[in-house]
Protein backbone atom coordinates (compact mmCIF):
# COMPACT_ATOMS: atom_id res chain seq x y z
CA UNK A 1 0.00 0.00 0.00
CA UNK A 2 1.44 3.70 -0.94
CA UNK A 3 2.07 5.84 2.54
CA UNK A 4 -0.68 7.97 2.66
CA UNK A 5 -0.37 11.95 4.19
CA UNK A 6 -1.80 13.23 6.96
CA UNK A 7 -4.62 15.02 4.38
CA UNK A 8 -5.65 11.75 2.56
CA UNK A 9 -6.01 10.10 6.34
CA UNK A 10 -8.04 12.95 7.73
CA UNK A 11 -10.20 12.79 4.31
CA UNK A 12 -10.78 9.03 4.96
CA UNK A 13 -11.48 9.44 8.44
CA UNK A 14 -14.92 11.62 7.43
CA UNK A 15 -16.72 8.49 6.48
CA UNK A 16 -16.99 5.05 6.56
CA UNK A 17 -15.37 3.18 3.93
CA UNK A 18 -17.14 0.22 3.61
CA UNK A 19 -20.55 2.26 3.36
CA UNK A 20 -22.08 2.27 -0.11
CA UNK A 21 -23.79 5.19 -0.60
CA UNK A 22 -26.58 6.39 -3.20
CA UNK A 23 -24.64 8.76 -5.90
CA UNK A 24 -26.24 12.16 -4.36
CA UNK A 25 -24.75 11.40 -0.92
CA UNK A 26 -21.38 9.51 -2.45
CA UNK A 27 -20.60 12.54 -4.93
CA UNK A 28 -21.31 14.92 -2.13
CA UNK A 29 -18.76 13.01 0.30
CA UNK A 30 -15.96 13.35 -2.55
CA UNK A 31 -16.22 16.59 -2.57
CA UNK A 32 -15.91 17.34 0.98
CA UNK A 33 -13.11 14.69 1.23
CA UNK A 34 -11.30 16.68 -1.77
CA UNK A 35 -8.33 18.33 0.01
CA UNK A 36 -5.43 19.13 -2.58
CA UNK A 37 -4.85 23.35 -3.47
CA UNK A 38 -5.44 22.46 -7.18
CA UNK A 39 -8.68 21.65 -8.54
CA UNK A 40 -8.82 17.95 -8.32
CA UNK A 41 -10.35 15.79 -11.39
CA UNK A 42 -12.93 13.38 -10.35
CA UNK A 43 -13.18 9.66 -11.50
CA UNK A 44 -15.35 6.68 -11.27
CA UNK A 45 -14.16 3.39 -11.52
CA UNK A 46 -16.67 0.60 -12.77
CA UNK A 47 -16.03 -3.51 -11.82
CA UNK A 48 -18.08 -4.87 -14.83
CA UNK A 49 -18.96 -8.70 -14.45
CA UNK A 50 -17.40 -9.42 -17.71
CA UNK A 51 -14.61 -11.31 -18.74
CA UNK A 52 -12.39 -8.90 -21.50
CA UNK A 53 -10.64 -11.85 -22.74
CA UNK A 54 -13.60 -12.78 -24.75
CA UNK A 55 -14.51 -11.10 -27.77
CA UNK A 56 -18.24 -11.04 -27.50
CA UNK A 57 -17.64 -9.36 -23.45
CA UNK A 58 -15.74 -6.31 -24.42
CA UNK A 59 -17.22 -2.89 -23.22
CA UNK A 60 -16.01 -0.03 -24.88
CA UNK A 61 -17.60 3.18 -26.49
CA UNK A 62 -17.18 7.02 -26.05
CA UNK A 63 -20.20 9.68 -24.87
CA UNK A 64 -20.13 13.38 -25.15
CA UNK A 65 -20.21 14.15 -21.09
CA UNK A 66 -23.30 16.79 -20.83
CA UNK A 67 -21.26 19.04 -18.74
CA UNK A 68 -17.57 18.29 -20.37
CA UNK A 69 -14.37 17.70 -18.25
CA UNK A 70 -13.39 20.98 -17.52
CA UNK A 71 -10.07 19.49 -19.43
CA UNK A 72 -9.42 20.64 -23.36
CA UNK A 73 -7.91 18.39 -24.95
CA UNK A 74 -4.88 18.41 -27.42
CA UNK A 75 -6.21 16.15 -31.02
CA UNK A 76 -4.28 14.95 -33.38
CA UNK A 77 -5.67 14.30 -36.51
CA UNK A 78 -4.26 11.57 -39.42
CA UNK A 79 -5.28 13.11 -42.87
CA UNK A 80 -4.67 14.15 -46.15
CA UNK A 81 -6.18 16.73 -48.72
CA UNK A 82 -9.74 18.28 -48.44
CA UNK A 83 -10.07 16.08 -44.56
CA UNK A 84 -6.45 18.02 -43.85
CA UNK A 85 -7.73 21.03 -44.03
CA UNK A 86 -11.86 20.21 -42.86
CA UNK A 87 -9.72 19.29 -39.65
CA UNK A 88 -7.60 22.26 -39.35
CA UNK A 89 -10.67 24.40 -39.73
CA UNK A 90 -12.17 22.28 -36.96
CA UNK A 91 -9.60 23.04 -34.23
CA UNK A 92 -7.23 20.26 -34.78
CA UNK A 93 -4.26 20.82 -33.06
CA UNK A 94 -2.04 19.27 -35.27
CA UNK A 95 -2.98 17.95 -38.72
CA UNK A 96 -0.56 15.83 -40.90
CA UNK A 97 0.34 12.23 -42.41
CA UNK A 98 3.40 10.49 -42.62
CA UNK A 99 5.35 12.93 -41.08
CA UNK A 100 3.61 13.31 -37.60
CA UNK A 101 3.68 9.69 -37.46
CA UNK A 102 7.52 9.52 -38.20
CA UNK A 103 7.94 11.89 -35.75
CA UNK A 104 6.08 9.91 -32.91
CA UNK A 105 8.66 6.75 -34.29
CA UNK A 106 11.68 8.90 -33.91
CA UNK A 107 11.12 11.41 -31.00
CA UNK A 108 8.55 10.04 -28.94
CA UNK A 109 6.45 12.82 -29.29
CA UNK A 110 3.25 12.60 -27.42
CA UNK A 111 2.16 16.47 -27.22
CA UNK A 112 -1.80 15.39 -27.88
CA UNK A 113 -4.72 13.68 -25.53
CA UNK A 114 -6.38 11.87 -28.76
CA UNK A 115 -5.60 10.79 -32.11
CA UNK A 116 -8.27 10.84 -34.85
CA UNK A 117 -7.55 9.35 -38.54
CA UNK A 118 -9.79 8.86 -41.58
CA UNK A 119 -10.07 5.34 -42.63
CA UNK A 120 -7.99 6.22 -45.69
CA UNK A 121 -5.16 6.79 -43.38
CA UNK A 122 -5.47 3.66 -40.89
CA UNK A 123 -2.44 2.24 -43.03
CA UNK A 124 -0.25 5.01 -41.76
CA UNK A 125 -1.51 4.74 -38.40
CA UNK A 126 -1.41 1.03 -38.18
CA UNK A 127 2.40 1.39 -38.10
CA UNK A 128 2.08 2.56 -34.74
CA UNK A 129 0.24 0.49 -33.01
CA UNK A 130 2.70 -0.85 -30.87
CA UNK A 131 3.21 2.67 -29.80
CA UNK A 132 -0.61 4.13 -29.80
CA UNK A 133 -2.06 0.86 -28.14
CA UNK A 134 -0.08 0.68 -24.72
CA UNK A 135 -0.94 4.44 -24.12
CA UNK A 136 -4.17 4.12 -25.49
CA UNK A 137 -4.38 6.29 -28.04
CA UNK A 138 -4.99 4.25 -31.25
CA UNK A 139 -8.06 5.63 -33.12
CA UNK A 140 -11.28 2.95 -33.00
CA UNK A 141 -14.44 3.49 -34.87
CA UNK A 142 -16.18 2.34 -31.88
CA UNK A 143 -15.03 5.27 -30.20
CA UNK A 144 -15.91 7.64 -33.61
CA UNK A 145 -12.10 8.34 -33.95
CA UNK A 146 -11.50 6.35 -37.10
CA UNK A 147 -14.13 8.46 -39.54
CA UNK A 148 -14.10 10.76 -42.51
CA UNK A 149 -16.42 13.07 -40.30
CA UNK A 150 -13.25 14.63 -38.87
CA UNK A 151 -15.22 17.92 -37.49
CA UNK A 152 -17.87 16.15 -35.44
CA UNK A 153 -14.85 13.97 -33.89
CA UNK A 154 -12.76 16.68 -33.16
CA UNK A 155 -15.96 19.16 -32.33
CA UNK A 156 -17.29 16.08 -29.54
CA UNK A 157 -13.60 15.65 -28.20
CA UNK A 158 -13.54 19.52 -27.65
CA UNK A 159 -16.84 19.46 -26.13
CA UNK A 160 -15.87 16.92 -23.06
CA UNK A 161 -16.02 13.31 -25.15
CA UNK A 162 -14.54 10.48 -22.69
CA UNK A 163 -13.79 7.11 -23.56
CA UNK A 164 -14.35 3.97 -21.49
CA UNK A 165 -12.91 0.63 -21.80
CA UNK A 166 -12.37 -2.35 -19.92
CA UNK A 167 -8.83 -2.57 -18.60
CA UNK A 168 -7.01 -5.85 -17.61
CA UNK A 169 -9.19 -6.38 -14.38
CA UNK A 170 -12.27 -5.69 -16.26
CA UNK A 171 -12.12 -2.06 -14.76
CA UNK A 172 -13.65 0.92 -16.84
CA UNK A 173 -12.22 4.17 -15.64
CA UNK A 174 -13.09 7.55 -16.77
CA UNK A 175 -13.24 11.51 -15.43
CA UNK A 176 -16.85 12.75 -14.87
CA UNK A 177 -15.54 16.65 -14.23
CA UNK A 178 -13.94 19.10 -11.77
CA UNK A 179 -14.04 19.35 -8.04
CA UNK A 180 -15.27 22.91 -8.82
CA UNK A 181 -18.15 21.62 -11.01
CA UNK A 182 -20.34 21.06 -8.19
CA UNK A 183 -22.89 18.47 -7.36
CA UNK A 184 -25.56 19.10 -9.90
CA UNK A 185 -23.08 18.95 -13.08
CA UNK A 186 -21.26 16.19 -11.11
CA UNK A 187 -24.64 14.07 -10.91
CA UNK A 188 -25.20 14.93 -14.57
CA UNK A 189 -22.14 13.55 -16.17
CA UNK A 190 -21.75 10.38 -13.75
CA UNK A 191 -25.41 10.02 -14.69
CA UNK A 192 -24.59 10.28 -18.31
CA UNK A 193 -21.82 7.99 -18.19
CA UNK A 194 -23.31 5.15 -16.08
CA UNK A 195 -26.13 5.23 -18.51
CA UNK A 196 -24.04 4.87 -21.83
CA UNK A 197 -21.91 1.76 -19.73
CA UNK A 198 -25.14 -0.24 -19.16
CA UNK A 199 -26.67 0.03 -22.60
CA UNK A 200 -23.51 -0.98 -23.48
CA UNK A 201 -23.58 -4.81 -21.61
CA UNK A 202 -22.75 -7.19 -24.34
CA UNK A 203 -25.20 -10.20 -24.33
CA UNK A 204 -23.16 -12.53 -23.26
CA UNK A 205 -22.84 -11.08 -19.98
CA UNK A 206 -24.60 -12.76 -17.00
CA UNK A 207 -25.17 -12.20 -13.48
CA UNK A 208 -24.89 -8.91 -12.14
CA UNK A 209 -23.42 -6.68 -15.08
CA UNK A 210 -22.26 -3.66 -12.60
CA UNK A 211 -19.93 -5.75 -9.66
CA UNK A 212 -18.63 -2.29 -7.63
CA UNK A 213 -18.67 1.54 -8.68
CA UNK A 214 -16.37 3.56 -6.71
CA UNK A 215 -16.16 7.55 -6.51
CA UNK A 216 -12.15 9.47 -6.04
CA UNK A 217 -10.60 12.72 -6.33
CA UNK A 218 -7.53 12.60 -7.82
CA UNK A 219 -5.82 13.19 -4.20
CA UNK A 220 -8.97 11.67 -2.06
CA UNK A 221 -10.23 8.36 -1.01
CA UNK A 222 -12.46 6.08 -2.84
CA UNK A 223 -16.30 6.25 -2.21
CA UNK A 224 -18.45 3.22 -2.32
CA UNK A 225 -21.89 3.85 -4.40
CA UNK A 226 -24.52 0.97 -4.53
CA UNK A 227 -24.32 -0.85 -7.67
CA UNK A 228 -27.84 -2.35 -7.27
CA UNK A 229 -29.54 0.85 -7.34
CA UNK A 230 -27.93 2.22 -10.17
CA UNK A 231 -29.74 -0.42 -12.93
Amino acid sequence: MPKRGKKYKEAAALFDRETQFDTDAAIETVLKAAHAKFDETVEVHVRLGVDGRHADQQVRGAIVLPNGTGKSKKVLVFAKGPKEAEALEAGADYVGADELAQKIQSQNWFDFDVVVATPDMMGVVGRLGKILGPKGLMPNPKSGTVTMDVAKAIADIKAGKVEYRLDKTNIIHSPIGKVSFGKEKLEENFAALIDAIIKAKPSAAKGQYLRSVTLASTMGPGVKINPLKLV
